[in-house]
């Protein structure tokens, strides 16, 4: 039961990430088996990286994940990097982009949290869904359009 063609949706997923897990887990949900990117085993090319930021219409400091990550030994914070070089940081050092990133014909967004996919998904309202940590979300059906 796929609601949509696979290529039409795409999660740049980390599988060690809960809310990351909880996103892929809500898509399947939804009967949509998602492109699955594990961008930490597949870097992304900083063109695709570019064109993902553009597409979610924020700036690029908006997908750096500062804890776990390098963020502070590189002196990310700093106001002087450009965003052509926090790319470059990105592209060096992918554990600093925020997760998950969703891609749909809806639009794409950073899904933190988990629950704010559903307003991407091409798909009436959805049964509620339980998270790892057993808390429910119950979807109200208002989707981008």
């Amino acid at each position: 039961m796929t609601a949509s063609p696979s290529s039409a949706i795409t999660i740049f997923h980390n599988p060690a990430c809960g809310t990351s897990r909880n996103t892929l887990a809500l898509i399947r949900h939804a009967g949509i088996e998602p492109e699955v990117v594990e961008y930490l085993k597949q870097p992304l090319s900083r063109d695709t990286l570019r064109s993902v930021i553009e597409r979610m219409g924020v700036p690029v400091r908006a997908v750096l994940r500062e804890k776990g990550t390098p963020y502070a030994e590189l002196n990310l914070g700093a106001t002087h990097w450009s965003d052509d070089q926090l790319l470059d940081f990105m592209v060096q050092h992918p554990i600093l982009i925020n997760r998950p990133i969703v891609i749909t014909p809806l639009g794409a967004a950073l899904c933190r949290p988990s629950e704010a996919v559903l307003p991407l998904l091409p798909v009436g309202p959805l049964p509620p869904f339980t998270k790892e940590d057993g808390e429910q979300v119950v979807d109200s059906g208002e989707r981008r359009g």
